[in-house]
Order: C-alpha cells, then structure tokens, then sequence
C-alpha cells in the first residue's frame, strides 16, 4: 500500500511514542507526521533549508531529527514546535539509555550527546579523517554503536564516551545503518559492498552477500516477526534476513505517473505492526 506524500521527498521514518509515523522531507524542509488511515500532517521547518534526513523518538516523548545542510539537532513536538541545538553535520540520531539524544556528525566526525537538560558534549572518534560516522543505535550492552562508513568500520561509544572501532573485513564496505538484532548483536547494511554484516559486541563480525550486490542497501531494522529489514536503494526493494542469514526481497510498487525509480531510503515498524518504507519519490510504502 502506497500512501502518497504530495510534492515531497520522505527519506528518514520512525514511529514515536504518539503512536504516529514522523517522516522527515529533506528536499522541501518539513516534518511529516501519519496515523495510519488518516491524511498527513506536515509540519514547516523555519529555515526551510537544513535538509532534515533521520528521525527517531526521544526518552522525552518527543520526537527528533538532524538537519546535516542546516548544522542543527531539532527536537519537535506533536504540535510542530521546534527546539534546534547548533551540531557540525549531524546525520544519525538515536536516544541513549542514559536519557540523552546521540548523534553523528558526519563532517568533523565526531560522535554527540545532548542531554535532558539540555547540555551537550562531543566524543572523536579515534579513525584518520573522522571516518564520516552516518547511523547510530542503542547496543546492548549499555553502549551506542555507529557505523563509519568512510571508515570501513562499526564504532563503539560508552556513555562515558569511550570509542573503539572494528574495522571491517571487506574493503570498501561503506556501512550506513545499524541497529540492534534479536540476538543480542549488531545488524548492519553495506552499501558499498551490497552486504548485510552483524557484529556481537565482543567485535566479531560476519558478512552476508546480497544476491544483488549491486542494490546499495540504506537502512536496517528488527522486524515484529524476529528478522532484520533493510532497504535497497538502488534496486527499489526491501529485503528480510533471519538471524542464520536467510535471504528474502520484496520489490517496491512504482508511483503512477511519477519516474520509474521509488528510492527507498528509511524504514521503521509501524504502530500497526507493518513495515512502512520511507519512498524519496513522494510516498510512505506499507509492507505487512
């Protein structure tokens, strides 16, 4: 099922603690906010301008997003007002169990806290150039663990801000997103590589070839049904890996009347238990 965005792009989705789908539309600016079954709300950013890419839920019932192009960290709520925190070209964004906010900054490369009063602190990340950090997610073992994907590596930040990366065995990876698995590890995409790649957290890795390897994998989630999701930007799917590495893909309906490529990019559980995909060509796709 499609449900279509209007003259925007969605590309980062999550589902908050409303119970609604929040999409960010980083070509026009906004914040898009769903209940499944009901028309969008959209929410105008004010500079329009700061290219807001991922989205996540705060411990504060609010949601949040980075604006890389805008050099901001923004904390919006149900009604639409913004609080911005000025961050070097943040990316990935996901709440701590500490409380805090943490997040990427691609450019300087650099791992962010903010935290609830508002305080914020930044961690290097120990890789020549930064490595460009993009996702970030909560471990579980207490920690935050990002990908650098210029870095060809998967870091570990502790709360105290402690980093240690584990570099990867194939050349080129490119990893993007991360989160945590059903067992207690590390799912990972390659977009480089066209692998999907697990880490537990003593840093042992292994590696899965896409049947595409072509297909630029984005984004990863755990599923409601124990799997791990992830879209396929380049290739217009959504494929499924179990926790053993069995591989499923799914293609993405086109847009009527729009170009042939969908561009899938974020992914999330929705409230209704279903797999909703984040389409830059205008629409959110819903997978059960």
């Amino acid at each position: 099922m499609l449900t279509r965005i209007g003259a925007g792009a969605p590309y980062g989705i999550a589902t908050g603690t409303d119970g609604a789908l929040w999409f960010t539309l980083v070509h026009e600016g906004r914040i898009g906010r769903l209940m499944p079954g009901q028309e969008p709300m959209i929410h105008q950013l004010d500079p329009a301008d700061g290219q807001p890419t991922v989205i996540a839920p705060g411990p504060d019932g609010m949601m949040w997003f980075t604006e890389g192009k805008g050099g901001r960290v923004c904390r919006i709520t149900a009604d639409g007002q913004v609080t911005t925190h000025a961050a070097d070209s943040p990316y990935g964004i996901a709440a701590g169990p500490d409380s805090a906010m943490w997040f990427t900054q691609m450019r300087s490369g650099r791992i962010g806290r903010i935290a609830a009063d508002g305080s914020s602190a930044e961690f290097e990340v120990p890789v020549e150039g930064g490595g460009m950090p993009a996702f970030i997610t909560a471990g579980p073992d207490g920690a935050m663990w990002f990908t650098l994907n210029q870095g060809n590596a998967v870091g570990r930040v502790s709360l105290e801000g402690e980093v240690v990366v584990h570099p990867l065995p194939t050349a080129g990876a490119g990893p993007v997103g991360i989160t945590c698995g059903p067992d207690e590890a590390l799912w990972f995409v390659e977009i480089g590589a066209g692998q999907v790649g697990r880490i537990d957290t003593s840093g042992k890795v292994d590696e899965y070839p896409l049947p595409d390897r072509e297909c630029r994998p984005h984004a990863i989630v755990t599923g409601p049904d124990g799997a791990l999701w992830f879209t396929e930007w380049a290739a217009d799917r959504v494929g499924r890996i179990t926790t053993d590495g069995i591989i499923e893909e799914h293609p993405l309906p086109r847009l009527p009347g729009e170009p042939s490529k969908v561009e899938p990019h974020g992914l999330t559980v929705g409230p209704d238990g279903a797999i909703w995909v984040a389409l830059e060509a205008g629409a959110l796709a819903r997978l059960t």
